[in-house]
């Protein structure tokens, strides 16, 4: 028996989020904790799981109200480590009318990129079910050696892996380091969950069936998850696929962390169900949990402290057939 069901390493950050003006016609802005492998962490905690977050934050005021938010919800945050000189990261998010969103980071550098392999806890991986990550951790040299060494680990104690490219464009020197990057990333993982804009990015294929077949082909990734947002999602694993609706709410205000979300409701089927023998059946069960818990999750700000109930999802669930 393991201690955890799932350990990521990451990014925990600041998303600045609008929220209305002042009198004086000022936008104000909400301080929301977030960062995307430990938005799924709240998720899979939310549905019981067992998790464990290893990262980095400034030993500054910010970096303090994320560590007391992760642990209020139930994430084991003895491997955050608290930068004594670098500040905590910070993102700025501008919503737009639909609720989708585009980033401005304070991230040169930020805490999250100072992580160091010699600091990356090998037995909280070691009592993992599952490792998951993103290409956050992988931007920089320090915190990408510390991502690979966890990686190493999570192989040798044969941990499901789990990876979300999670793109941010403006992180990167260049669009090449990122191809490269994210393509270690998907050579890694078990479960690759991956966006539509993504999939077409990376494999400079339009169509998603072409760019599937590509990833299948290159990396034999037993299950792929894509998002397509209004569309729904889709799982692919061995010769199946199986797709699944949205559940649009007519109040979404901001989809950060929909993804994660949606992320976070796969992993928590697999760990209940296993990754082997899954029948049609069973992933369009997964995706359309997964698709609802997504849409929820945009009709609040932020993501990490609002992540839906089961019993809120399961309603939504209900309502939509």
């Amino acid at each position: 028996m393991k201690k955890y069901d799932v350990a990521a390493l990451g990014e925990l950050l600041i998303d600045f989020t609008e929220n209305g003006k002042s009198i004086q016609g000022n936008y104000l802005l909400e301080a929301n904790p977030g960062g995307a492998p430990c938005n799924v962490l709240s998720m899979l905690t939310k549905l019981g799981k067992a998790t464990a977050f290893i990262g980095k934050v400034g030993n500054d005021f910010l970096g303090g109200q994320l560590k007391r938010t992760i642990e209020e919800i139930g994430i084991d945050a003895q491997n955050l480590i608290l930068d004594e000189k670098i500040h905590t990261t910070l993102a700025f998010v501008h919503t737009y009318p639909d609720g989708d969103r585009d980033f401005s980071f304070y991230r040169n550098p930020g805490a999250d990129m100072m992580l160091r392999a010699e600091e990356v806890n090998e037995e909280v991986i070691a009592a993992s079910k599952m490792f998951h990550f993103g290409s956050l951790s992988m931007t920089h040299h320090s915190v990408r050696e510390a991502t690979k060494k966890a990686l190493k680990t999570a192989k040798e104690h044969r941990c499901l892996i789990s990876f979300d490219p999670n793109l941010r464009e403006p992180l990167w020197d260049s669009l090449d380091e990122a191809k490269e990057q994210i393509a270690y990333g998907i050579s890694q993982c078990d479960i690759l969950k991956i966006s539509d804009n993504e999939i077409q990015w990376f494999t400079g294929k339009q169509e998603f069936e072409e760019g599937i077949y590509v990833l299948q082909e290159a990396y034999h990734i037993p299950l792929i998850l894509l998002s397509m947002g209004k569309d729904g999602s889709r799982a692919y694993y061995g010769n199946k696929r199986v797709e699944a609706k949205p559940y649009l709410q007519k109040n979404t205000i901001d989809t950060t962390g929909a993804g994660d979300t949606f992320c976070a409701c796969v992993l928590n089927y697999i760990l209940e169900h296993g990754l082997e023998g899954l029948t049609e059946e069973n992933l369009k069960e997964m995706l359309s949990f997964a698709n609802a818990a997504a849409a929820l999750v945009t009709t609040k700000k932020g993501a990490l402290r609002v992540m839906p109930a089961k019993e809120e999802i399961e309603k939504a669930l209900a309502v939509g057939l």
